[in-house]
């Protein structure tokens, strides 16, 4: 039965090998990806505290309309932290390409009496929509839901002086390159298909390596579990691909699993079944003026709001509606929350300021919830800078072990052709 086991692991190592190396590398770099981009770039996110006041958003909208008058604002998000920089983001153009101020839009910016309105690429910021990842049968409309045309740049701007202090758009960056490597292979739909495949493969090629590592006798059980040091290349080979693979297999399990988990819809809906959650989101509630021309709610009260609702959260995000129906959506991070994303929700009719919908983090369905644990878990962030640590050594593993079977799979089959050919050499003799 081994043998039937060790080809099925054998073949599919061979067949997805490349792709799992490849990965491997690359989701060792998007582990770190916040923490890199802040320290390559850490003059946008970081600003020194001033003792002066922070400027309201009413200012810092102009600060930003000077920096590019046709701009229009989406979103904003505001860190409790007085060191860190406000983040604007910029509407993008109706293609996607992310254009600031291109195509017809309702105005030109946010002003203190007029406001207007993507899972994780730099996750959770303003303009996106929850970053557990798009939920069957979610769609753009004029609640204010994200389209194709909130990919723009985002500004960020110090809170004490209204310096604009860079600029980036997130579809452009260098991780957001990767992150299409490291799950499409940058061929869209058809190869993200493929990586969740090769991602399914991995599970079976997991599953076939623990039934060939445990030991048919229980004195070699011991060797399974240590590296034999000091012992010939092909020994320590061996043992790197057996015993290392064996202590990573329970978590590139759950980095392969998770995986699959983003690259189908399926699993989603099925999730989402078996907790009796709703199969859709419900659309964002819809804003109504009492009259005509009426004034919508100013950003700085939108603000004020949201720090009465959660005075200890470590920030805002302030999303703003795309249409005059649309609503304003303000999300809230309170201090431990399991992930960038759990964050509670407030929906506001943009002209009266009323309370359309909330909700909190813990009240969203299970499902939803389960689904926007899959990145953070893949990535190894879910627990803090530990758990990336050891996602990141896992990683880096997994890349190895490719290399290490086809290795161990040709000493095997040289070893195996020099016993064929004794038999044939003592005959000929």
């Amino acid at each position: 039965m081994k043998v039937f086991f060790r080809r099925i692991h054998l073949y599919l190592g061979l067949a997805s090998g490349l792709f799992l190396v490849m990965v491997c590398l690359t989701g060792s770099i998007l582990v770190f990806e916040k923490e890199l981009e802040q320290a390559f770039h850490s003059e946008r996110y970081f600003v020194e505290a001033a003792s002066t006041p922070r400027l309201s958003l009413a200012q810092i909208t102009e600060a930003v309309r000077a920096h590019k008058p046709k701009a229009k604002i989406s979103g904003v998000k505001v860190y409790a932290d007085p060191t860190r920089s406000v983040e604007v983001s910029l509407a993008g153009a109706p293609g996607g390409k992310g254009g600031p101020g291109e195509g017809k839009q309702r105005g030109e910016g946010m002003s203190p009496q007029r406001s207007e309105g993507r899972g994780e690429g730099m996750r959770g910021q303003p303009g996106e929509q929850r970053g557990e990842g798009k939920q069957p049968g979610q769609k753009g409309g004029p609640g204010g839901k994200g389209g194709k045309g909130d990919n723009g740049p985002r500004l960020f701007v110090n809170p004490y002086t209204g310096a604009i202090l860079g600029e980036m758009n997130p579809r452009e960056s260098f991780f957001h390159f990767i992150e299409e490597i490291h799950r499409g292979l940058v061929a869209g739909r058809v190869g993200k298909t493929v990586m969740g495949i090769n991602s399914i493969i991995f599970l079976f090629i997991l599953g076939t390596g623990l039934i060939l590592w445990w030991p048919t006798a229980r004195r070699m059980f011991s060797q399974r579990l240590t590296i034999k040091w000091g012992s010939s290349w092909k020994r320590l080979n061996h043992d790197f691909h057996i015993v290392l693979g064996f202590y990573t297999s329970l978590f590139l399990f759950i980095m392969a699993i998770t995986g699959v988990g983003m690259s189908f819809e399926w699993v989603t809906k099925t999730l989402n079944t078996l907790t009796h959650s709703p199969q859709q989101r419900p659309e964002p509630p819809t804003s109504t003026a009492s009259e005509t021309g009426a004034k919508t709610m100013a950003a700085d009260a939108v603000l004020a709001f949201a720090r009465q609702q959660a005075p200890d959260a470590e920030s805002y995000a302030v999303q703003l509606p795309k249409e005059p129906t649309g609503s304003i959506r303000v999300a809230m991070l309170r201090p431990g929350a399991v992930t960038e994303n759990a964050t509670d929700e407030v929906y506001l009719d943009q002209y009266s300021g009323k309370i359309l919908r909330q909700q909190t983090y813990a009240q969203r369905p299970a499902g939803q919830k389960i689904r926007g644990l899959f990145k953070p878990v893949h990535t190894g962030a879910i627990f803090g800078l530990p758990s990336k640590i050891l996602a990141f050594v896992i990683v880096l593993l997994g890349a190895t072990f490719p290399i290490t079977g086809t290795i161990l799979w040709l000493n095997r089959t040289k070893k195996s052709k020099k016993k064929q050919a004794q038999p044939l050499a003592v005959a000929i003799s």
